[in-house]
Order: structure tokens, then C-alpha cells, then sequence
């Protein structure tokens, strides 16, 4: 069973940063991609970066030069750190574990953290 769980969310202002945290339970966490993805109200869940276990990351073209993502596979943990953030940036933030076999596909999620980010 994985579970995940997400911390440092909260309320900052216009270019300000935050770092957000994913602790993970399971054995899976080390060998498989995780993620973090982002829904604001009334839109679509979408990927913000994703860290394959070498260490290889991906960014969604919003995020790109002001978000990082980070793993610690020996603490199971991921984090992102986000930096010059924008009110668009605004959304609950979710971490997620990708499946395995099916690599570009989230298997398992955390309940999410909220960022609300005003001008």
C-alpha cells in the first residue's frame, strides 16, 4: 500500500516562494516516477514537473525556470520549490507516484495542499 502525503502549501504573495513537500510510505517510491500535478478551481488537473528515480526532470512550459523538483529516494521524499510565483499559479497541488510499467500514467495520489498565490 502507498500512501502520500504533501506539506507546505498555504498563502503567499505575488513573486514570492514556497516549498512543497511529498512523503511517501511503500516500497515502490525509489524505482518509479513521481510528480506533481495542480488543479485551480474550474480547470483540469495538470502535470507541473515530473522526476524520473535517476533523476531526470520534466517541466510543463508555465513553470519552467521558477519551479524545481527534487527526490530524495532514501528519505522517500519529493519536493518542488517554487519560486516567483504568479497568481495563475494558484491551485491545490497533488503528489503523485506514476505506475511502474505504464510510466506517464499516475497510480497513486496524495490529498493534496493548497497554494493561493494573490497579486
Amino acid at each position: 500500500q502507498v500512501q502520500l502525503v504533501e506539506s507546505g502549501g498555504g498563502l503567499v504573495q505575488a513573486g514570492e516562494s514556497l516549498r512543497l513537500s511529498c512523503a511517501a510510505s511503500g516500497s515502490f517510491f525509489s524505482i518509479n516516477v513521481v510528480a506533481w500535478y495542480r488543479q485551480a478551481p474550474g480547470k483540469q488537473r495538470e502535470l507541473v514537473a515530473s522526476i524520473t528515480n535517476g533523476g531526470s526532470t520534466n517541466y510543463a512550459d508555465s513553470v519552467k525556470g521558477r519551479f524545481t523538483i527534487s527526490r530524495d529516494n532514501f528519505k522517500r521524499t519529493v519536493s518542488l520549490q517554487m519560486n516567483s510565483l504568479k497568481p495563475e499559479d494558484t491551485a491545490v497541488y497533488y503528489c503523485a507516484l506514476h505506475d511502474y510499467y505504464d510510466v506517464d500514467r499516475p497510480a497513486y495520489w496524495g490529498q493534496g495542499t493548497q497554494v493561493t498565490v494573490s497579486s
